[in-house]
């Protein structure tokens, strides 16, 4: 479907959530800045607002390492699913989205 069309039912769906929102990506850096762009352009405002979080800068904090500690190659391999990244947005999106899902679950259990 045309992208004007996409993510007008884009941002109508992220305003359907209930809750506070926010942007989880691996980098956050490039991927919020496509998505801001095209939400502004297509549904003049951005339900996310600024509210992201980086994967890499998070798993740096749960390791305890500096940037280069956090590349995916050396991700806890608990953490990663068996998706690839393909550079195709949904792919990517599950593949990311596991990979934080699981980092999360990794952290409620160590606080327990």
């Amino acid at each position: 479907m045309p992208p004007e069309i996409a993510i007008k039912k884009y941002g109508e769906w992220l305003e359907s959530l209930l809750g506070r929102i926010i942007f989880v990506a691996y980098p956050v850096v490039y991927d919020f800045r496509f998505v801001d762009y095209y939400l502004q352009r297509f549904f003049d405002r951005n339900p996310f607002r600024y509210r992201a979080i980086d994967i890499r800068s998070y798993a740096m904090g749960m390791l305890n390492t500096n940037y280069q500690g956090a590349n995916k190659q050396k991700l806890l391999k608990l953490w990663k699913e068996d998706l690839q990244h393909t550079h195709i947005a949904f792919d990517d999106a599950l593949e990311q989205g596991a990979l934080f899902c699981n980092m999360l679950l990794e952290q409620q259990k160590n606080k327990e």
